[in-house]
């Protein structure tokens, strides 16, 4: 749990995801779409992956991936994510965590 709050809390905007997530993929689109670019933390390619996958679903992420961290704090996976687009709130909460600024 302690490395997940230390990656989410290095960069206004944190995503963890696994290299064969559609889901993952579209989410990172999303972001780079809107102009931010986080960072990634593809867990199938980390050693520790498997611990920080039980972690994020401590969390309450489930699925466990995409998990999206904003301004250190999780915000959700993708219909969180998505629904945050939807009402405009996604944009607003990544310009006052300083990912994108504008």
């Amino acid at each position: 749990m302690d490395k997940i709050r230390d990656l989410a809390s290095k960069k206004a905007a944190v995503i963890f995801t696994k290299s064969s997530c559609c889901m993952c993929h579209s989410i990172k689109a999303l972001f780079y779409e809107l102009g931010a670019s986080p960072a990634i933390h593809e867990l199938d390619q980390e050693p520790s992956g498997r611990e920080m996958e039980k972690a994020l679903q401590r969390l309450g992420s489930n699925p466990c991936v995409p998990a999206v961290f904003i301004g250190g704090k999780y915000v959700g996976s993708s219909k969180d994510i998505i629904s945050l687009h939807l009402d405009g709130s996604l944009k607003r909460m990544l310009i006052d965590a300083g990912a994108i600024w504008f």
